[in-house]
């Protein structure tokens, strides 16, 4: 990676923007890259302006490597204001935003930033409304947590 985008991101990460949960959001969307281990939960606050529904606000969690943090935090500016179409027309280089193009090893931080966005957004996948922020699972509880009729297989120490 060139040393002018590690001084984009460590300027990015500086002060990382709309971290964390958000309460009373209206969708959420969470995705996971099995290779990297990095995983991403993004919030979305809709609100009515000029007739459309626009995104007011949206927040992120993240387990993974500065490139995602960074991206992850300036597509929650990016976003704000747009439709949810117009969100998801976005490609996964503009996700990046002042960072500019990503070299190739880095390109799935953005991909992981656009499938939180695709999982909050497309309505075929975004998960049901939490009932409120104290029974909201976190990014940790549904990473944590298999789902039902999954099967986990414990390696035996003396095997590896």
């Amino acid at each position: 990676m060139n040393d002018d985008l590690q001084k984009r991101i460590r300027a990015a990460l500086a002060s990382p923007q709309n971290m964390g949960e958000l309460a009373g959001a209206d969708a959420v969307g969470t995705v996971g890259n099995a290779d990297c281990g990095e995983m991403l939960r993004l919030w979305v606050k809709f609100k009515e302006q000029n007739g459309k529904k626009v995104i007011d606000r949206a927040t992120f969690q993240s387990f993974g490597c500065e490139t995602a943090i960074a991206v992850a935090s300036l597509a929650t500016e990016l976003i704000r204001g747009k439709t949810a179409e117009e969100a998801l027309a976005l490609k996964t280089g503009e996700l990046a935003g002042e960072l500019g193009p990503l070299p190739p090893m880095k390109i799935h931080c953005a991909q992981l930033v656009e499938g939180a966005l695709r999982s909050a957004l497309e309505p075929q996948n975004a998960e049901p409304k939490p009932a409120g922020p104290a029974n909201a699972p976190t990014l940790l509880d549904s990473f944590s947590k298999p789902k039902e009729g999954v099967k986990l297989t414990f390696l035996d120490e003396e095997k590896r």
